[in-house]
């Protein structure tokens, strides 16, 4: 029987004498498909359309026949994409048995005829594109039984093959429609699964968005998709319960602070953001290999800058930039100490000071009320934020240059110097204002300064240059505005030793038990003093 008797014949779409005998090629039943959908397209009742559809809605059936039923009809489908009209109700009953069928429910042989599909209707009028897209992202997010079966080989050999597929057909469609990595990362904001979802769901959300980074997609898209990621980590960061974990204790000080301590156990939230550092760890690793982690990193600092930097002592997300210093030390590591140092030498004057509230308040009269409300209020909110960005940026400095053991000694000093000048520079030119609030930046310095020195006082005073380079310090401390009493007791004490015991200049007793007495200090953060995941020990 030929192709012309195909069409006109009444009995079965899938008449076995046809397929299996191999008489109705795949051009054949193709155009069967395509009359199919133009009888029902002129109201005429047609079996083969009933056939069609109850071919489509039987994407759970394992039957061998049904299986290979439904792949033809797929192939069929995806080389009559451009026969399909929306408008008509019974193609669009088509269309809403396709975008309902899911990856997860298919076999493998399915699954790519259906993938095939997906991308003609992605590509051939444009019409498909957003749900298409739609439905490919949706299986970045496994379905509940997916989820409760991950530790099955079998169920986790299927994760590969789904998701390998996704990607696939991502790839394809960016390549037949370069406009389409706008649309995907819209739809996977908006699917992002929230901090409180089951840990597994995001650890293979995240894991896909950094495949997809990874790949011609994300290189023109890097930006928005590390965005994504530094945010969610972030959020979960801020979501762990804290208590019971080894804070900054002025007791003991975090010279003496053991990794071991940090370990928390059975808070979800903690195991999932600590799977995550894993593979964002990973995600770096592989981005050095593949030449392209310095690309990678100006993208990842941005995200920083905007969702870790201004964030309130956050504990663990922040290592993901300092992971990726570690993998490039001359080249990521240099940059992001200096983009830290111009953040917080970011006004024109040195270290300009900061403006007290309170005196700022005094100087308003009621008359101005109305106008606080409108502009004022928001305009200070900005210059309190720039305030705090700029001593929230010297912590992660001073921070990093201590802790960064793979950065070179004199890329330390050379930072120091820079420090120990504008510190001076200040004392120079700072007026008789003994406000303790108007001096914040400037605390925040010499705080950063002393601090390093007690992790890197050794290797800096034993090159005579890096130690010349340090002379103005003391003078600097010696200063009327007593910075001294403004740093953390256990960073001072500590900083007085060693200055002492390194002949850095001479400290007598009473000088260390003066300097000690101020209650009104800085905060105690530095963001890169031990890891407190176990998996990032």
């Amino acid at each position: 029987m030929g192709a012309a008797e195909v069409l006109t014949e009444p009995s079965s779409l899938y008449e076995a004498n046809y397929v299996s005998k191999g008489v109705l090629s795949d051009m054949d039943m193709v155009i069967t498909v395509r009359n199919t959908l133009a009888s029902v397209k002129h109201g005429e009742s047609n079996d083969r359309y009933d056939e069609l559809v109850k071919t489509l809605q039987a994407t759970k059936n394992s039957e061998p026949a049904v299986t290979a039923q439904l792949v033809t009809l797929l192939k069929a489908l995806a080389g009559s994409v451009a026969y399909i009209d929306i408008d008509i109700i019974q193609h669009q009953k088509i269309i809403d048995l396709v975008f309902g069928m899911s990856l997860w429910d298919l076999k493998p042989d399915v699954m790519d005829a259906f993938v095939d599909l997906l991308i003609s209707l992605a590509v051939t009028t444009g019409k498909y594109l957003d749900r298409c897209l739609t439905m490919l992202v949706h299986h970045f997010v496994p379905p509940d039984w997916v989820i409760k079966r991950l530790s099955q080989p079998r169920v986790i050999d299927q994760k590969m093959e789904v998701l390998s597929r996704v990607h696939k057909a991502l790839l394809k469609i960016f390549f037949l429609f370069p406009l389409a990595p706008s649309f995907i990362l819209v739809r996977l904001d908006k699917i992002m699964p929230k901090t409180h979802i089951k840990g597994q769901v995001v650890e293979i959300f995240v894991e896909n968005l950094l495949k997809l980074e990874n790949s011609p997609i994300g290189q023109v898209n890097s930006s928005t998709i590390l965005m994504m990621v530094m945010k969610r980590l972030g959020d979960m960061d801020l979501e762990i319960d804290w208590n019971g974990i080894p804070q900054d204790d002025s007791s003991r000080g975090m010279f003496s602070m053991e990794i071991e301590d940090t370990m928390n156990e059975g808070d979800v939230v903690f195991e999932s953001l600590d799977k995550l550092m894993v593979i964002s760890f990973d995600h770096l690793e592989s981005c050095k290999l593949a030449g392209r982690l310095d690309e990678v990193f100006e993208n990842l600092f941005e995200a920083f800058v905007k969702y870790i930097l201004d964030t309130s002592k956050p504990k663990v997300s922040q290592f993901l930039m300092f992971y990726a210093c570690s993998l490039d030390p001359e080249n990521c590591g240099v940059k992001f100490g200096s983009k830290l140092m111009d953040i917080f030498l970011s006004s024109k004057e040195p270290l300009k000071r900061q403006v007290s509230s309170s005196l700022l308040w005094s100087k308003l009269t009621p008359l101005f009320h109305v106008l606080m409300k409108t502009w004022f209020v928001p305009l200070w909110f900005c210059f309190s934020l720039f305030f705090y960005n700029r001593m929230t940026a010297m912590a992660y400095l001073a921070s990093y240059l201590a802790r960064g053991k793979f950065l070179p000694v004199s890329y330390v000093a050379s930072m120091l110097k820079r420090l120990v000048e504008e510190c001076a520079e200040y004392c120079r030119i700072c007026s008789d204002d003994i406000n303790s609030a108007a001096h914040q930046i400037f605390y925040s310095a010499c705080q950063a300064i002393i601090y390093v020195l007690c992790f890197r006082m050794r290797s800096i005073l034993d090159v005579p240059r890096f130690r010349s380079e340090l002379i103005p310090l003391e003078s600097i401390l010696m200063h009327k505005l007593n910075p001294l009493k403004k740093c953390i007791p256990w960073v001072v004490a500590e900083f007085l030793k060693q200055a002492k015991a390194g002949g850095l200049f001479v400290v007598s007793d009473s000088f260390i038990s003066d300097k000690l007495l101020e209650s009104k200090r800085l905060d105690a953060f530095f963001p890169f003093d031990p890891c407190l995941l176990k998996r990032n020990l």
